[in-house]
C-alpha cells in the first residue's frame, strides 16, 4: 500500500489551517498535525515523523515562522515551505536566510497548495544538514544519493536510513504519478524518479521496460499470456514488443 505523504500545518490562523487541511485531505495527503505556534511545532517533529511542514512566518508566539525554519534546517532533513500573505521585500530577504523550498502567497487554491508541495518534494536534496540524519550520514558522505547504485544492489532512502536493495531481489517496478514504486518480494519502495531515468540505474540484461508504467526483472516472470505477465502474484500488463521480445527469447 502506498505510504502517504505526512504534512504538518503551522498555522496561527484557525480558518486558513483547517481549510488548507481540507485542500490537503482531498488531494491524498496525511495531515500529521495542525498547530499555531513555534513550541507546538517542534513538539510534533520531536515525536512524529513528518515529511514537509507548511509554515505561516508570523505566529501566534515568540518565535516566528522563520525561526521555525531554521530550527528545520538545523534538526531535521525535510523540506518546508513558507505560506504567508507577507511577499514584501523584506520579509522575502529574511525568508531567503533559511533557505525555504518553497513560497506560497496567501490566498491560493488547492491546485497551488499541490504544486507548491510537489515541486518542493520533487526538487528536495536530503543530506544537507542533519541531526536527525546522522544514522543516514556516514551512507551519504561515502558519496551516495538518495538513489545510488552499488555493483550489485542500489540504496534507496526511506525516511532517515539507505536501505540496500539488491538487484536479485527487486520483482517489478510501477510508475505511479510523481512516484516509482519498487517492490521486492515482501516490501516496497518509493522513489521520485522518472520510469526511463531509473531504468538507466539497472543492469540491462535483467530488467526491461514491460509497458509505458512497469519495469520488471525478468528472472521473476512466473507466468505469462497475450496482455500480461505474472510476477509475485501480480498480474503486469505488457506492450506488445515487449510481447515479442519474451516469446522470442523463450523460444531461443
Amino acid at each position: 500500500m502506498e505510504e502517504l505523504i505526512k504534512i504538518l500545518i503551522v498555522e496561527d490562523n484557525v480558518i486558513i489551517a483547517d481549510d488548507m487541511q481540507s485542500m490537503l485531505e482531498e488531494i491524498g495527503y496525511e495531515i500529521v498535525d495542525n498547530v499555531i505556534v513555534y513550541e507546538q511545532a517542534v513538539e510534533v517533529l520531536k515525536n512524529n515523523q513528518v515529511d514537509l511542514v507548511l509554515i505561516d512566518i508570523i505566529l501566534a508566539s515568540d518565535k516566528t515562522g522563520i525561526d521555525l525554519g531554521k530550527h528545520i534546517r538545523e534538526s531535521y532533513d525535510i523540506p518546508f515551505i513558507f505560506v504567508t500573505s507577507n511577499s514584501d521585500r523584506a520579509t522575502v530577504e529574511n525568508a531567503k536566510t533559511v533557505q525555504p523550498n518553497g513560497y506560497l502567497v496567501k490566498p491560493f487554491e488547492q491546485q497551488d497548495l499541490y504544486t507548491s508541495i510537489e515541486i518542493a518534494l520533487s526538487n528536495f536534496e536530503p543530506g544537507k544538514k542533519s541531526k536527525a540524519a546522522e544514522a543516514a550520514d556516514e551512507v551519504a558522505d561515502e558519496g551516495f544519493t538518495s538513489n545510488s547504485v552499488l555493483k550489485d544492489s542500489i540504496f534507496v532512502k526511506k525516511q532517515h536510513l539507505y536501505y540496500r536493495i539488491y538487484f536479485d531481489d527487486i520483482r517489478f517496478i510501477k510508475a505511479d504519478n510523481v512516484y516509482l514504486e519498487v517492490n521486492t518480494k515482501d516490501k516496497k519502495f518509493l522513489v521520485r524518479s522518472p520510469l526511463k531515468n531509473y531504468l538507466e540505474k539497472l543492469p540491462q540484461n535483467k530488467f526491461y521496460r514491460a509497458h509505458k508504467s512497469y519495469i520488471v526483472n525478468v528472472d521473476h516472470i512466473d507466468g505469462i499470456n497475450t496482455r500480461d505477465i505474472l510476477i509475485n502474484g501480480t498480474l503486469i500488463p505488457i506492450s506488445k514488443d515487449f510481447k515479442e521480445f519474451i516469446i522470442s527469447a523463450m523460444n531461443s
